[in-house]
């Protein structure tokens, strides 16, 4: 089994499914940057332009609850294979849009087939064995970050260069051709699961009730990427006061910063076999604990910002791998469902995270953030470490 298993997800696969997780990922995060140039040609006020990317966020946050448990039921291939036509549809809807309603049902559909990347993860994860899971899903966490590191970066240089509408030509583009790749090389799998649609998504509820791990790994995620989304929401409004005065193409330019984190999830995906997903966690948590102190004293410099993120970042990504490789290893027959809770929770905690650090900056500054931050990744820290009870314990794995 175990060599099957190998054949099925060799280096050139990988490489595959790691490349087509960063270019759909990106999709989420590509009319950020262009959004001024979409209301000065489409006459939108700035409220209305709000409601395109909250579209694709929405789409997404749908995808998790209802399109990524058929991962357990249907073919991942074929499911695959559906999602990136629809990828590509609706990133040339976009491009044509002419009016708000058109872009929103397109930001949304978008949203949607972004769950090419919830698929593909679990895939992954359920090909390798349990030697390799912390290095495939290393590589794979390394595509979904540089994709969301990037993408406004390409995304702002296409829109600049091009316009705006040839953002969404070159998705489509992008989607095609990675479309056409997986169908041709990805690998065929044939679920066992024959639950009903309506009973299948039920069933999320039943894991969460009957795996602790879930329930501790998710709201772990979800504390920390709260203080993550709090340093990114707010670091463009930071930068753009004294002493800095950045413009937005000078602020968007600490995306490069972070792709540090590339480092952290190959680093963590090579050796959590070796210390175990709870003890990695726990270490990375505490790196991300001193780059908000960093980056708190002294945020009002530009090296104490860099090494700040840099800290931060290593350390998100870092324990995001070694999570998913504890999440991963709960139930094989599951995966797809068990990752799509614990993105959910991930997802709802970064929202929180947004939310409550402009609020925090609002009211108390870039220090305000940087200790709301801290303190989220303490109770993530908290929670980490919080003993489970009955055999559920079991399952604090040390692959």
């Amino acid at each position: 089994m175990k060599q099957t298993q190998r054949e099925s997800l060799g280096t050139g696969c990988l490489l595959l499914m790691s490349s087509a997780v960063s270019a759909t990922a990106a999709n989420l995060y590509y009319n950020q940057p262009i959004l001024p140039k979409i209301g000065a040609e489409l006459a939108l006020s700035s409220e209305q332009l709000g409601s395109i990317p909250a579209a694709g966020q929405i789409g997404y946050a749908a995808a998790l609850l209802f399109l990524s448990p058929l991962g357990d039921k249907l073919p991942r291939k074929q499911l695959i294979s559906i999602l990136s036509v629809l990828l590509v549809l609706s990133s040339l809807v976009a491009s044509n849009a002419s009016s708000l309603l058109a872009m929103v049902f397109a930001c949304f559909a978008i949203g949607l087939s972004a769950n090419i990347t919830q698929q593909l993860i679990p895939f992954a994860a359920s090909l390798s064995t349990s030697e390799t899971k912390g290095r495939v899903i290393g590589t794979l966490m390394t595509g979904l970050t540089v994709g969301i590191l990037l993408s406004r970066t390409v995304s702002g240089f296409v829109g600049e260069q091009y316009g705006w509408r040839a953002v969404f030509i070159m998705s489509a583009a992008l989607a095609s051709l990675f479309g056409v790749l997986l169908y041709v090389f990805l690998p065929s799998n044939k679920p066992t699961n024959n639950m009903p649609y309506l009973k299948l998504v039920g069933s999320m509820a039943t894991l969460v009730k009957q795996h602790a791990i879930l329930r501790k790994s998710a709201l772990t995620g979800a504390l920390w990427f709260a203080s993550f989304n709090a340093l990114w929401a707010t670091l463009a409004l930071h930068v753009s006061e004294a002493p800095f005065n950045y413009n937005a193409q000078q602020a968007g330019l600490f995306g490069v910063v972070a792709l540090a984190g590339v480092i952290g999830a190959k680093v963590s995906g090579a050796i959590v076999s070796k210390f175990g997903s709870s003890k990695m966690i726990n270490m990375a948590l505490v790196l991300i604990v001193v780059g908000f102190a960093v980056s708190g004293m002294f945020g009002d410099h530009l090296m104490g910002l860099i090494v700040g993120i840099i800290l931060i970042d290593l350390g998100v990504f870092s324990a995001q791998v070694s999570n998913q490789v504890r999440v991963f290893s709960i139930d094989p027959q599951a995966q797809s469902r068990i990752n799509g809770i614990y993105m959910l929770g991930y997802y709802l905690g970064g929202a929180f995270g947004s939310f409550a650090g402009v609020l925090s900056f609002e009211h108390f500054g870039w220090h305000g953030v940087a200790v709301f931050s801290a303190l989220m990744v303490v109770a993530s820290l908290v929670v980490n470490n919080r003993k489970d009870k009955g055999t559920a314990a079991q399952a604090e794995f040390n692959v």
